[in-house]
């Protein structure tokens, strides 16, 4: 016959089993719950975006808003061709991508190869702060000092330009770059570092002839990272580039993001319902679109570079 004690113990740990097994089956269930938010919240921003501009483009032909050269729909007389956005998009993101990688990838490699203890344990916080900074911020120091310095060098240049926004956009971008470049650096192993040098090779050989290289799917990843957030990038851009849809690929003229413009119909002056209201859908779903075909050729190039190890 089990004694008391015994007893008391088995019932004490059976409590506790239930327990753990009633804590661990809500813990499951509200694992589940966030991923199916997050699941209907992307199905629901998809469905709204389609929906109105499909509505949209009942109105205004496919092929014109693809190929058009003017965009001013709150204008008369009104001209849906989005390809001036699209322009000025794309020229942010390479021209803050011209900024940022080189800058990036030369201070991650310092800090992974070069850089002492002491100097990597400040310099990179540093980074992370510059990070944390508000983009609207960026915007006003563009306005206040970037754009007088562009004037004094190019006379031709616009008060809103271009090269404002890609100069605070590449510093904007520049921790994630260095972050995540130097994080993947540093993981490259000891071994083909040792196997370089048993070799003959000087400290430069090896970071540029092996630890790049082998680093490289998790340099581009980075890379990449940063050139989606560019592309995404809103308030930096809208005061720093200016509000005028131009197609052109000079850096120092006045220019317009979509999403700038989306921001610029969003403020309230226009109509809901209206067509000139549901230009921000309709743009909204080429930026997301391009976004996500950004994305795929990500995943293809990283599938194409990335190196695995034992």
């Amino acid at each position: 016959m089990p004694s008391l004690a015994t007893t008391e113990t088995l019932i004490a740990s059976s409590g506790r089993k239930s327990f753990r097994v009633v804590f661990e089956g809500f813990l499951h269930l509200m694992l589940l719950a966030c991923a199916v938010v997050s699941i209907i919240t992307t199905v629901g921003i998809v469905l709204v975006l389609l929906i109105e501009s499909l509505q949209f483009f009942r109105d205004v032909s496919v092929w014109e808003f693809l190929t058009g050269t003017k965009w001013s729909p709150l204008l008369k007389p009104q001209h849906f061709g989005i390809l001036p956005l699209f322009c000025g998009t794309f020229l942010v993101a390479a021209g803050s991508a011209l900024v940022a990688i080189p800058i990036g990838l030369g201070t991650a490699i310092f800090l992974s190869e070069y850089a002492s203890p002491i100097v990597r344990d400040i310099v990179k916080p540093l980074l992370e702060v510059l990070a944390g900074i508000p983009s609207v911020v960026f915007g006003y120091l563009a306005v206040v000092f970037v754009s007088p310095i562009i004037k004094s060098l190019f006379a031709s240049a616009d008060l809103f330009n271009a090269a404002n926004a890609c100069i605070v956009v590449g510093f904007m971008i520049l921790p994630t770059i260095v972050s995540l470049s130097e994080d993947v650096l540093r993981s490259v192993p000891r071994s083909l570092r040792e196997a370089a040098y048993a070799l003959g090779a000087t400290k430069l050989d090896v970071t540029i002839g092996v630890v790049v290289p082998a680093a490289m799917s998790g340099i581009m990843a980075s890379f990449l990272l940063a050139i989606a957030r560019a592309v995404g990038e809103t308030m930096a851009v809208t005061l720093a580039a200016g509000a005028t849809p131009r197609l052109t690929l000079n850096p120092l003229e006045s220019i317009q993001t979509m999403t700038a413009y989306i921001v610029q119909v969003s403020q309230g002056d226009t109509p809901a319902g209206t067509l000139e209201y549901r230009t921000i859908f309709a743009v909204g779903l080429t930026l997301f679109i391009f976004t996500l075909l950004l994305n795929v050729i990500a995943q293809w190039i990283l599938s194409r570079v990335r190196e695995k190890y034992e």
